[in-house]
């Protein structure tokens, strides 16, 4: 099929031998095994994420929220921090947050608040799929129930019109217009295929529920360019069908392309894999193609520093669910993402002189990242995964 034809540049080669080798230790020239974050660093990496508990710890509020409360999926990324660590108030800040996370349950099995005369409301799909993650990730089973509930929110929030925005997933249902978008179908992705599990927790003679993965597929496949957008686009993802949030170009038949970027296209990756499209499937490979050929650290590729902790994240998360410890490079070389991360984020990390304390911020305020709670739970996420804790 024409829409999963991929450039086979060299990156793209060096995938496709490194799949078909199944024996990453014959890539790397040392005696450690490949990904493996070096001792030193590794221990410097958990000292950041202590430090950043330690600061998350003390900005939990009195309620268990974190941040805006409006928002609990806020909350809930700090909650997940906390459930990944072994920090000394792991189980206080995590009753706490979860017991917050609880009051914004509602009827309708959404996990939100609902704001009045904003655009999106109270973003229900975004913050439910966030929260059932991380009330799940408890392992407690008197939450079943709000997950199960949480789960019917979420598939009856997939959009199925007969339109570009099909199989989709927007911020909030209730508006009734067709908006769909790559974050959104992202998170609603990874909350659905990380809980699956608790439907065999359902009541018997329940229905089980879950969303339409064959049409998830294939609006994530509407938001990847083809070979058509470009060289400098081909295997990356967009945001939207209609908002071009890295700008435009124009390819070589004069058609308008909206231009591929970083974050997204780890978030695309991440939700193919979830949809259960095979690791040696063309548009798994054209996407980790981009991402090796456009790999930077010092910035989402695209997007200069608009997202850039959103984007660390997300690549740790899909280059970790996608067991990819390597990235090919143009010269045949690979390189150790995971040191690497835990490297620019250790070197990111601020340190509050009057506490020791550690987080993080980015000065560049698009997509909420002025907010330190956010960011924070982002690092410590991404450092955990990273280590492979």
């Amino acid at each position: 099929m024409k829409t999963k034809t991929v450039l086979l540049s060299s990156v793209l080669t060096g995938l496709i031998l490194f799949a078909a080798r199944g024996a990453e230790e014959e890539l790397v020239s040392s005696g450690e095994p490949p990904g493996t974050v070096p001792l030193s660093l590794a221990n410097e990496g958990r000292a950041a994420v202590d430090r950043g508990l330690d600061w998350l710890a003390a900005q939990q509020k009195d309620d268990g929220s974190w941040s805006n409360g409006d928002f609990p999926a806020l909350t809930a990324l700090s909650l997940q921090a906390f459930l990944d660590g072994e920090h000394p108030q792991r189980a206080k800040a995590t009753g706490k947050a979860a017991r917050y996370i609880l009051t914004c349950v509602r009827e309708d099995g959404g996990i939100y608040r609902q704001i009045e005369g904003r655009k999106g409301g109270g973003l229900s799909n975004y913050n439910t799929a966030i929260c059932m993650t991380a009330l799940h990730a408890m392992g407690d089973r008197s939450l079943t129930q709000t997950v199960l509930n949480a789960r019917e929110f979420i598939a009856g929030s997939q959009h199925l019109g007969d339109d570009i925005h099909k199989g989709g997933f927007g911020y909030d249902r209730s508006t009734g217009r067709p908006y769909t978008d790559l974050l959104n179908t992202y998170y609603a992705a990874t909350a659905m295929r990380e809980t699956g599990d608790v439907e065999d927790l359902r009541p018997a003679g329940e229905k089980k529920v879950d969303i339409d993965w064959k049409e998830t597929a294939k609006f994530v496949e509407k938001m990847q360019n083809k070979p058509e957008a470009g060289e400098e686009d081909a295997g990356g993802f967009t945001y939207n069908p209609t908002d071009p949030k890295a700008g435009t170009t124009t390819n070589e038949a004069g058609v308008v392309v909206f231009r591929s970027y970083g974050s997204m296209t780890y978030a695309g990756l991440l939700a193919l894999i979830y949809a259960e499209v095979p690791r040696d499937d063309p548009r798994v490979l054209s996407a980790l193609d981009w991402t090796a050929r456009h790999w930077s650290l010092e910035e989402n590729p695209g997007m200069g520093g608009q997202g850039l902790f959103f984007f660390y994240n997300v690549l740790a998360k899909s280059l970790h669910v996608a067991n990819r410890d390597l990235v090919p490079r143009e010269d045949g070389s690979f390189l150790n993402w995971r040191a690497d991360l835990v490297s620019k984020l250790v070197t990111l990390q601020k340190i509050d002189p009057a506490t020791g304390h550690g987080y993080w911020r980015n000065d560049t305020g698009r997509f909420w990242e002025n907010d330190p709670v956010l960011v924070t739970a982002y690092s410590v996420l991404a450092l955990q995964m990273a280590l492979g804790e």
